[in-house]
């Protein structure tokens, strides 16, 4: 049996900016994506703390250490800048690894930049 698993959280990452006109997805700085296990093109969930919305969309690798979480096309219209967000990501996993494996949590601060 396959379970699905919360394999990464980026917790609390600002939006800094939204692109209606664009086709879609999550722009998500490529030094966050790396810490988080998350790669570009991959299916990612974004919970918004300040309004409750919950989107699926995938995420696109924007500036190491620029900070940028853009809701890009359809997303943007669910936040604002300044919104906080959890942003989830999941894998499939089996009965066995179910286990073993742990979520990778990213906190960042007040930057969108990773906490030590």
């Amino acid at each position: 049996m396959l379970h699905t698993f919360c394999k990464s959280k980026i917790a609390k990452a600002k939006v800094t900016n939204v692109e209606l006109f664009y086709e879609g997805s999550v722009t998500i700085d490529k030094l966050l994506l790396e810490k988080a296990n998350i790669t570009p093109g991959e299916k990612v969930e974004l919970l918004n703390l300040n309004n409750g919305s919950r989107v699926e969309t995938y995420a696109i690798e924007g500036k190491k250490g620029s900070g940028v979480i853009c809701l890009n096309g359809p997303a943007a219209r669910s936040g604002c800048v300044g919104d906080e967000l959890v942003i989830l990501c999941y894998c499939l996993v089996d009965s066995k690894e179910l286990k073993t494996i742990k979520t990778k949590v990213v906190y960042v601060n007040s930057k969108n930049h990773p906490r030590d």
